[in-house]
């Protein structure tokens, strides 16, 4: 693991002698599915790339090499193994902790860049030239960004080869292939057999409907009647009921509806824009195993406009749900603190809510500033009823996509004095009101840009450098947006409420004297939070949850600040 903003210090190929190489090789001894994922075990003897918790005999130690991906194992001329899969593995959480120059790369190309618009496309996004990027990826992962995409296609196209009934032809399209041949000759390469028999082994779950048919709609913009249902692997232990619940809480209507009543079955499905169109899909998390409700599975069901957006449409299911999070890693570090580890034993494998649009995000984050969930709930469903495009999905209860920062920046703006229309769509403060009109028009007019290939800390300046956005602000949606696990939110009294319940801060009247300053607690629960990095995002999640489980037992600091 690697300092964020830094570059790797784990090779991209590591072979007996080199310094990672013990330490893998009890991993694949211990079949430890921690690991999978993290790295990739190729098997010279077999000319086999497996997962570390393979079931299969452990190599000779001389036999073994470590791949960083599986694209690197590729383009040495490994094949992928059948019996473990190790296509079907939740993806690295190392992407997640850097914040350098690969790891960004690395989320463009799984959200689909490559295949959309090119290597150049790429490297623009990134502000570098194409050459550099290949250069610095072959040097750090050991595959180039064709590489890196073509493995991350193949993946796309096994899952939807053992998930769904679509044709080997729209298998091919849906994965980003560009032609039915390439499609081919990849899969005898790196599974040395034929999709159709990769089929004919891992049957899917039913059959979808056909790629031409449409069903009419009454107005609004056109979802395809292909049905796509794809599982989404997840590390275990997983708060599935925290991460649902809290998505749950934001929903706003027409864009998102929530089930969590019963903890057997949580479901939460919402539209989205992609990029070939509007889309939606539905999760579903199910518990199972022997952990009982910390082990679960996920599977995602989406209507696309495209088959082309497949790519895109689970990469943000993914960030939403953080399902690339490496949870033992997080729990063993927060609970050797004597004040969390009993929130980590109640509640192991806390996930950081994702987003799947940035300047949805950026927009819900405004409108929540230091009010209720519910009431910027409420002000969020006023406004998408009022401008949201609608959309016809065949999920109850999703009728339109969150308002586009068009139609926002399209708003009446009041000037500072003016006596504000009772009847507005988005029923805020004046001067709330105009940041939010402002930021719109920031976006629309190209003054203001946010996305996933940018650096946190470039994200943060330029938001803080606008009117109405403050630190707290900043530091929320850079939480949510690259699923950063070390965000401290500095200034959230519901934090506050959290330390105090679990004894981090004490009493706030200590000695029955006078009450001690917010600014002191805040500073002393920031330097305690310093011991938590890099994983104080998790911290954040649990101690919330500890001032929400105290809310009817213990008066509250103040009104928590909390943000939809």
């Amino acid at each position: 693991m690697s300092p964020k903003g830094t570059t790797s210090d784990v090779p991209a190929r590591c072979a007996l002698g080199d310094p990672q190489f013990d330490r893998r090789y009890r991993a694949i001894s211990a079949r430890d599915e921690r690991f999978d994922g993290q790295f990739i075990t190729a098997v010279t003897s077999t000319g086999i790339y497996c997962r570390p918790s393979c079931p299969a005999r452990t190599p000779m130690p001389a036999h073994v090499i470590f791949f960083l991906t599986a694209a690197a194992a590729q383009q040495a001329g490994f094949r992928a193994c059948r019996r473990c899969r190790p296509d079907a593995s939740p993806g690295t959480p190392e992407w997640n902790l850097r914040h350098d120059l690969v790891s960004r790369a690395m989320r463009l190309i799984e959200d689909g860049i490559v295949d959309r618009e090119g290597v150049d496309a790429l490297a623009s996004r990134l502000g570098h030239s194409p050459r550099h990027v290949q250069r610095l990826l072959v040097a750090e992962l050991g595959a180039g960004p064709r590489a890196l995409a073509r493995a991350r296609r193949v993946q796309t196209a096994r899952s939807l080869l053992t998930s769904t009934d679509l044709s080997i032809a729209d298998v091919a399209f849906a994965a980003g292939f560009g032609s039915v041949r390439q499609f081919n000759d990849t899969f005898r390469e790196i599974f040395a057999e034929r999709p159709r028999e990769v089929r004919a082994r891992f049957r899917g779950h039913g059959p979808a409907l056909p790629p031409s048919a449409e069903r009419s709609t009454p107005s609004g913009a056109q979802l395809p009647s292909v049905p796509l249902d794809v599982e989404l692997p997840v590390r275990s232990p997983f708060d599935a009921v925290g991460v649902f619940r809290f998505l749950a809480e934001r929903a706003i209507t027409g864009v998102e509806i929530a089930e969590v009543g019963t903890p057997d079955r949580l479901r939460y499905a919402r539209t989205l824009m992609l990029p070939h169109g509007p889309g939606a899909l539905d999760l579903v998390a199910t518990p199972g195993g022997s952990d009982g409700l910390r082990t679960w599975s996920v599977r995602a069901h989406l209507e696309l406009s495209s088959l082309a957006d497949v790519t895109p449409a689970v990469a943000r299911a993914r960030r939403l749900l953080d399902l690339d999070a490496d949870p033992r890693a997080i729990d063993s570090a927060l609970a050797s603190d004597p004040a969390l580890a009993p929130l980590v034993a109640a509640t192991p494998g806390v996930r950081l809510p994702g987003a799947v649009d940035p300047q949805e995000l950026v927009v819900r984050a405004m409108v929540g500033q230091q009010i209720s969930v519910t009431t910027a709930r409420a002000h969020l469903s006023r406004l998408t009823a009022e401008i949201g495009e609608p959309v016809h999905s065949s999920i109850p209860g999703l009728t339109r996509l969150f308002p586009a920062t068009a139609s926002i920046a399209a708003l009446t703006r009041p000037d500072t004095g003016d006596t504000l229309d009772p009847d507005r769509p988005l029923r805020l403060p004046g001067a709330q009101l105009r940041a939010v009109i402002d930021v719109a028009r920031a976006f629309e007019a190209g003054e203001l840009t946010i996305h996933q290939a940018m650096e946190p800390a470039d994200v943060r300046e330029r938001l803080l450098a606008r009117p109405g956005i403050g630190p707290w602000t900043t530091a929320y949606v850079v939480l949510r947006l690259f699923n950063d696990p070390d965000v401290w939110l500095t200034g959230d009294v519901a934090l506050l409420a959290g330390a105090r319940a679990v004894g981090l801060i004490g009493s706030l009247t200590p000695d029955g004297g006078s009450r001690p300053p917010l600014r002191r607690l805040h500073a002393t629960l920031a330097d305690r939070a310093d011991a938590w990095a890099p994983w104080r995002s998790y911290a954040v999640i649990h101690l919330w949850r500890a001032a929400t489980a105290t809310t009817h037992t213990s008066p509250p600091l103040s009104i928590p600040r909390r943000t939809s």
